[in-house]
């Protein structure tokens, strides 16, 4: 089998990973396309550890333990990565990127009165009523 198909699939592969990432606003669906584009650079590194055993007549099969040592970070990643947005989830009701971009506060969209009591305050009370 030529290098060149792997290689093909699994730069197909990291770029709907990257589409996934850049355009998904689901936390859940943006890990999964993380995940996609680690899966392209572990079948880049076993094609290329098998293409260059063979011209190198070598048995040391680096690019395979390099495979190994992503997919345990990337079961790391994912498993952190879940906790977060679920903890985010059950606080927060939502897991859209968009709707989280400031962690430390919190506006409750179906409260008008909010927005009409905090438009009168200082950084420092909004940071303080954060805070409490």
């Amino acid at each position: 089998m030529h290098l060149a198909y792997p290689a093909v699939l699994s730069a197909l592969l990291f770029c709907t990973g990257l589409y996934g990432v850049l355009a998904r606003r689901n936390a859940i669906l943006v890990l999964m396309s993380v995940e996609l584009m680690l899966n392209a650079v572990n079948l880049n590194l076993v094609a290329f550890d098998v293409w260059l055993s063979r011209t190198a007549e070598e048995t040391l099969h680096s690019g395979q333990a390099l495979t190994l040592f992503t997919i345990a970070i990337a079961a790391a990643e994912i498993g952190i990565g879940l906790a977060i947005v679920l903890a985010v989830h059950r606080n927060r009701g939502t897991a859209d990127i968009d709707k989280l971009r400031d962690t430390s506060e919190w506006h409750d969209p179906d409260n008008p009165d909010h927005h009409a009591r905090t438009a009168g305050q200082s950084d420092e009370a909004q940071k303080a009523e954060a805070t409490a």
